[in-house]
């Protein structure tokens, strides 16, 4: 029963990361369009709104310690090259899914690590 609920909790805690970093992006990458000039300025209000929720969800990840920000960042990078892949059109090179693949095994080391200790 205990396991059930370890993987439950870190299904939970992928998702509020994966949430986080979806948010962060388009708070980004709204400015961005408008910025270079494919957009108008309205969509820094979104992209405000964005940003807020990205701040307000940081304060719902378990902890703000180093281990959570880099298991944050590898979520991040993933979730970056599923967007260059949804939102941008561009299919990510065998170079970037091996990146990711990196970063998230490197965060599950960091992660399970710091549980085993």
């Amino acid at each position: 029963m205990n396991d059930a609920i370890e993987w439950t909790s870190l299904a939970r805690t992928f998702g509020l990361f994966t949430v986080t970093a979806v948010a962060e992006l388009l708070g980004c990458y709204l400015p961005m369009l408008w910025l270079s000039n494919k957009g108008s300025a309205w969509l820094l209000l979104p992209a405000a709104i964005s940003l807020l929720i990205f701040v307000w969800l940081l304060t719902l990840h378990p902890a703000a310690s180093g281990r959570v920000y880099a298991t944050y960042g590898a979520i991040y990078i993933a979730t970056a090259l599923g967007w260059l892949w949804l939102v941008d059109g561009i299919t990510p090179a065998w170079t970037d899914v091996t990146g990711v693949g990196l970063a998230l095994a490197g965060a599950a080391v960091i992660a399970m690590g710091h549980k085993a200790a």
